[in-house]
């Protein structure tokens, strides 16, 4: 691993992240049947809030003293964090795990547009045209129609604009804010939405097995979070960000071997298109940093 260079250090680090939150999603799919969403979300969020907390502590990672414009950021971060949370583990427990992960695979490019309209970040005519030439690609995944289309595809539409908002309000924070201090405020958010929404459901009894699942989820999602900050501080993220995608391949073969399920081609097609606009508008935006340096 010393003999890698930091872009590649960064490369293996950003698939290790993809794969463990693709493992924890496998995890998560095949509790579901057994259990009801919101006990599910708070038994996952209250050993991952612990995990998360110890690891922070360890690495002195836990700050308070932010500037009030952060906490703000903190908290509209945390809030969409608990949206993409319940749309996007709604959409995994009725939909292919391939396709659910193919549509958010469209994440660079609403992070792009969005940019460019809330807060008037330049975006040339070519990411235009990639984002438009994306977003086809996203329907078709989805199939707007009335074969295709259904309710839980518009919730893992609403995930992405979750997560959209997420992601920019994230780009909005000064680098004073210790990532695993958002990431912690997002852990207790989603664990005490989910406290209080268990108040509607009839809590059941947690097997054996769902409780080998739910510790697995937690520690893969825990890898997730720790591989990804990792990232960040390791080489150019201009070459790492396409290492993203990998997630998708993970899923691919995950929702094959583990739940029998292959999308058919118009998916995968859709999956193409969507993962090459968005290598493509990560290249573009490689150029304008460097541009503008």
């Amino acid at each position: 691993m010393d003999k890698l260079s930091d872009n590649m250090k960064g490369a293996l680090l950003m698939m290790c992240s993809m794969a463990a939150f693709t493992f924890n999603d496998v995890c998560i799919k095949l509790i579901g049947p057994d259990m009801p969403l919101f006990q599910l979300l708070f038994l996952r969020g209250a050993v991952t809030t612990v995990l998360i907390y110890i690891l922070a502590r360890f690495l002195g990672a836990i700050r308070l003293d932010i500037p009030k414009r952060d906490w703000a950021m903190i908290a509209l971060r945390t809030a969409s964090e608990i949206g993409a949370a319940y749309f996007f583990i709604t959409a995994l427990m009725h939909l292919p795990i391939a396709n659910v992960t193919a549509v958010l695979q469209v994440l660079p490019l609403t992070v792009t547009l969005g940019g460019a309209l809330f807060f008037r970040e330049a975006v040339g005519w070519r990411r235009m045209l990639a984002i438009l030439i994306g977003f086809s690609g996203m329907l078709l995944i989805v199939r707007p129609g009335p074969e295709g289309f259904d309710l839980y595809s518009v919730y893992a539409i609403a995930a992405v604009a979750c997560v959209t908002v997420r992601d920019l309000s994230t780009r909005r924070m000064s680098k004073a804010v210790p990532s695993m201090t958002v990431t912690m405020a997002a852990s207790v958010g989603v664990t005490v939405f989910a406290a209080i929404a268990t108040q509607t459901e009839t809590w059941v009894p947690i097997t054996a097995r769902d409780t080998l699942l739910l510790g697995g989820a937690s520690v893969f999602i825990i890898g997730g979070y720790f591989f990804s900050v990792a990232v960040m501080r390791t080489g150019d993220i201009s070459f790492i960000a396409p290492f993203r995608y990998t997630s998708l391949i993970w899923a691919l073969l995950l929702g094959f071997v583990v739940f029998g399920d292959w999308p058919d081609t118009v998916t995968l097609i859709g999956a193409l298109i969507v993962v090459t606009t968005g290598v493509f508008t990560l290249y573009r935006e490689a150029i304008m940093r460097k541009k503008h340096a």
